[in-house]
């Protein structure tokens, strides 16, 4: 699963890397992104090519949903069943976004407890998740724009620290993921691949993580491993 994440570039960097046009949206860089919480994702406009920058809540809640409480159990979708889960089947045709990152979260059972680590790109790249968005009207009116973010098997350097990881697009299929007249499941699934670990690499972090309070750098600083992480099956 993916469920803390980091977004540590600033606006004007993530809006020229992903070619975006000028946003509003506020956004200052973040160490410790955690669910429910308003996340910047990158969607297309209208019939024309042009990528957006919008705020969303992280965690999905279907537009037929009866509680939006619902989104806090729908932080993530699996790649291999979302064509048919009634909470993403209509997204995952129809309203396609990218959730910009350079690093995110697992963490690994010690004997006192978990151990965070960090897993990034390169060397702290920046890159994109695969999201799902809806759109959730409340009784009063009120429009919720909310995503979840596609997981996949592990690669090489996740694996044996959790037995899913988040689905990370390459930079070539932007285009592909965010085309809404792209409808073909078959296209959609062949861009939801494990990611080349070769590319990746993880670190230890602070138990600082842990807390959602805590959002700074110090959060995504390596340190020294105490005790070695007790191996688990990923059965």
């Amino acid at each position: 699963m993916c469920g803390r994440y980091r977004l540590s570039r600033r606006k004007e960097f993530i809006e020229e890397y992903f070619a975006t046009d000028p946003s509003q949206s506020d956004w200052n860089p973040r160490y410790n992104i955690a669910p429910t919480q308003p996340v910047l994702t990158i969607r297309h406009v209208g019939r024309e090519p042009v990528r957006e920058l919008s705020m969303m809540r992280w965690g999905l809640i279907p537009s037929w949903a009866k509680d939006p409480g619902i989104g806090a159990t729908m932080i993530n979708a699996r790649a291999e069943t979302a064509a048919s889960k009634p909470a993403f089947r209509d997204a995952l045709k129809l309203r396609r976004c990218l959730i910009p990152a350079d690093g995110f979260y697992e963490w690994q059972r010690i004997s006192k407890g978990k151990q965070p680590f960090c897993f990034e790109v390169g060397d702290g790249d920046l890159f994109a998740f695969a999201g799902l968005w809806d759109q959730w009207k409340s009784a009063n009116g009120e429009l919720v724009e909310s995503c979840s973010i596609l997981t996949t098997t592990p690669n090489s350097v996740t694996i044996d620290i959790h037995n899913r990881m988040p689905v990370i697009l390459r930079r070539n299929d932007y285009d592909l993921w965010l085309d809404p007249k792209t409808r073909s499941l078959t296209a959609i699934s062949e861009l939801l691949k494990t990611f080349d670990g070769s590319r990746m690499r993880r670190y230890p972090v602070s138990p600082r993580v842990n807390a959602v309070q805590n959002d700074d750098e110090d959060c995504a600083i390596p340190v020294q491993l105490s005790e070695y992480p007790i191996q688990t099956s990923l059965l």
